[in-house]
């Protein structure tokens, strides 16, 4: 079974029983171990990979450029200049808490930022780091 209709089954099953941020990691996390047995994610290589700037598009070459350098804080969307409300659930939101709002915006996002998908570990490792408390 391919690793995308893997994921898909997994995030179905999952979408309305994830209410923590938490719960969400932990099935990037799961789909991750599936490929790299005793992979834990890593907060300190999420935060490297959302500041990262990639070569993919001029106008979007990392998630900062629309998220801002600290995901408490309001973002503004590169192209429309639209207000992007913070990341990190630590600003009170709710963001992260419903697994297919998250795989949709990090599917798209990966697509525009770094020109592929990101992989279930990078999700992971990103997820972490909006999660850590520093």
């Amino acid at each position: 079974m391919n690793h995308y209709l893997l994921l898909s089954l997994l995030l179905a099953s999952a979408a309305s029983a994830a209410e923590t941020p938490h719960q969400t990691l932990d099935l990037y996390t799961t789909e991750a171990a599936r490929r790299i047995p005793g992979f834990e994610p890593n907060a300190g290589l999420g935060e490297v990979f959302f500041q990262r700037r990639f070569a993919k598009a001029p106008n979007t070459p990392s998630c900062v450029s629309c998220h801002s350098d600290n995901p408490v804080k309001h973002g503004r969307h590169a192209a429309t200049g639209h207000r992007i409300g913070p990341l990190a659930p630590a600003s009170g939101n709710e963001r992260l808490t419903d697994p297919a709002m998250v795989e949709k915006w990090l599917a798209r996002d990966c697509q525009r930022v770094i020109g592929r998908e990101c992989t279930a570990g990078e999700k992971a490792d990103l997820l972490s780091y909006l999660i850590s408390p520093d």
